[in-house]
């Protein structure tokens, strides 16, 4: 009986290794794919920065040279 109860734990602790793998792995990725999200909406970001500084600087050349 202490044989098969200990093989039991044994099973479940590898088990639980296992599943512990498999979790780290899983956030791993999620990880990589937010940190590619995050770069994208922040190209995006300086993009409209670009624009808007182009439009205010448009705007402040006509009115000068008017």
């Amino acid at each position: 009986m202490a044989r098969l109860g200990r093989r039991r734990r044994e099973h479940e602790a590898s088990l639980a290794g296992l599943k512990a793998a498999q979790f780290r792995v899983a956030v791993e990725e999620r990880l990589r794919a937010l940190e590619t999200e995050v770069a994208d909406v922040k190209g995006r970001v300086n993009g409209l920065i670009f624009v808007v500084l182009g439009a205010v600087i448009t705007q402040v050349l006509l009115n000068l040279l008017k």
